[in-house]
């Protein structure tokens, strides 16, 4: 009988192995031996490949290094000092992250093209395409995550070594260099390499305001999406690769060896007079330049003509109905629900598996599903073209959600995983003794104790389905095709109009999600509340 028992989660381990190797391994692995000595020659023997490579590197690391200080310098002022407004200017620096990437480049476009809204009214000479354009939208779409991670690092820094250093009157600098510096360096690490990832790998923004500079992205999305041509698209997606698994090793490595220790002192709020009105400046100033593109939209969308007839109108908004937006949005909520309830599922069971049955198969097991995390979608799509062309599941709803699934698996399934490994150890013992079984021990006690970590992931699959470009663009039909696709559409025929109505149907859709979990929260946190003081 106890064989049976131990047998089962074996079982259903290597059964999660299976699940993730088809998923993950196996589309991997044939994009790269779909890769050819032809191939690899008629790329690097291109005349443009150094400019390529160059250009992408120049702009990303430029990129990289405006987003994580401007975020470093929001997360101090949002976290050790005493402003007002918190949860507001909060709300709106994650705007950016609940829209396409290339909604941000169309942003651009809108605002500072040469027929821009803030180009006409201040009468600007400059142009935003090239290699600035693609900075700036660059670090509009990434900033947001950088500012997440670097807050949450923050927050639960212990605030005692620098207690201990001001009585010994240990001077600012040396405090900076021996506790700021050291507790930072690894997280500070994790925080680049993500970012400098999620800028390398995204080809909307350069797609949109490159002009004549081109990224490896776009050069990929190129080959592929406009000339089907699989072998140099495979290629392309390799060096795109390199920089994302790097990124993953340094991030698992610094992750394993990063502290767990828990907060003894929080910081004291700086309420300084002087570095008060320099924060709010700040956060007011970044929270306007954050929401211009998205009021951008709205004048864009809801003009008649812009900047002919710049009358009240719905005619855009009819016009993407007309042209079956209605269907795309159904099918992009279709999808994220699903990709949503699958992932908060398999990233839960793995997790538990992972977390709380520790063996060999359960450190494997954790590998291969962190492994999507070094995937950029771009490489995800082409690699699924490759091993499910021709398949049952090729053009349907569920390669989309396959794809979706294994893009954003990652990052919810390491949430779970740190959740559940935070309960006590040894409450199967318990159970054991008490002859619990398992099941009713995940329904009564695991499910309980982390359902606001699996409300937080249904979120982030929702969310994150709802406005991906970079692996459907590969996979989707004139049937299953999600709505943020019609960006895509819209922009390579000149109708940004159509475009931004569909980047405000998106943030409705993600902001109505969002704002449903919240309400959730904070109810249940109203019912501990009220249950407490009964309690009393």
């Amino acid at each position: 009988m106890r064989k049976n028992k131990q047998a089962a989660p074996a079982a259903f381990k290597l059964i999660l192995l299976c699940v993730f190797a088809a998923l993950v391994l196996l589309p991997l692995l044939r994009m790269l031996l779909h890769i050819s000595p032809e191939s690899l020659k008629s790329v690097f023997s291109s005349a443009g490949i150094g400019g390529i490579l160059a250009q992408s590197l120049i702009v990303t690391l430029t990129a990289t290094v405006i987003t994580v200080l401007i975020a470093y310098v929001l997360a101090y002022c949002l976290e050790r000092t005493g402003i007002r407004g918190k949860e507001l200017f909060r709300l709106i620096l994650i705007l950016p992250m609940l829209i396409p990437s290339i909604s941000h480049g169309m942003g651009l476009i809108i605002l500072l093209g040469n027929n821009g809204i803030l180009t006409r009214m201040f009468h600007l000479q400059t142009s935003i395409y090239g290699f600035w354009g693609i900075v700036i939208g660059s670090v509009m779409y990434a900033f947001p995550v950088a500012f997440l991670m670097l807050a949450d690092v923050m927050h639960y820094e212990d605030c005692s070594p620098y207690e201990a250093a001001k009585v010994l009157n240990i001077p600012r600098w040396r405090q900076m260099t021996s506790i700021t510096m050291p507790f930072l360096r690894k997280p500070l690490i994790s925080v680049i390499f993500a970012v400098f990832t999620m800028i390398i790998t995204d080809y909307g923004v350069p797609l949109m305001v490159g002009g004549k500079i081109k990224t490896i992205s776009v050069v990929m999305y190129q080959e592929v999406i406009g000339q089907l041509n699989f072998d140099t698209g495979s290629v392309y997606g390799a060096i795109l690769l390199l920089p994302a698994v790097v990124a993953f090793l340094v991030d698992l490595s610094n992750r394993d060896k990063g502290s767990s220790a828990f907060v003894i002192k929080a910081f004291p709020l700086n309420k300084n007079r002087g570095t008060l009105a320099f924060s709010y400046i700040y956060c007011i100033v970044v929270s306007l330049l954050t929401v211009l593109p998205i009021i951008s939209f709205m004048v864009l969308g809801f003009t008649a003509k812009y900047p002919n007839d710049m009358r009240f109108s719905f005619y855009n908004v009819q016009r993407v109905f007309d042209l079956d937006g209605g269907q795309y949005l159904l099918n992009s909520v279709l999808i994220a629900v699903l990709v949503a309830l699958v992932g908060s599922l398999l990233g839960f069971m793995t997790a538990y598996m992972t977390a709380r049955m520790k063996s060999g198969l359960s450190r494997l097991l954790h590998l291969i599903a962190m492994t999507a995390m070094a995937i950029p979608g771009i490489v995800l799509g082409l690699s699924y073209v490759l091993v499910y062309k021709g398949s049952p599941v090729y053009g349907t709803i569920i390669i989309l959600v396959m794809a979706n699934l294994v893009h954003f698996i990652a990052s919810p399934y390491l949430m779970m995983y740190n959740s559940l490994g935070k309960i006590n150890e040894n409450i199967e013992a318990v159970g054991q003794t008490l002859r619990i079984g398992r099941l009713r021990l995940i329904k009564d006690v695991f499910l309980p104790q982390s359902m606001s970590t699996l409300r937080e992931m249904f979120a982030y699959f929702f969310v994150n389905s709802m406005m991906t470009i970079s692996a459907v663009s590969f996979l989707a039909t004139t049937d299953t095709k999600p709505i943020s696709l019609m960006i895509t559409q819209f922009e390579a025929q000149m109708q940004l109009e159509n475009a931004a109505i569909v980047s405000l149907l998106i943030l409705l859709v993600n902001l109505l999600l969002k704002g449903t979990i919240a309400l959730l929260r904070r109810r249940k946190l109203r019912k501990l509340g009220a249950s407490a003081v009964l309690d009393h």
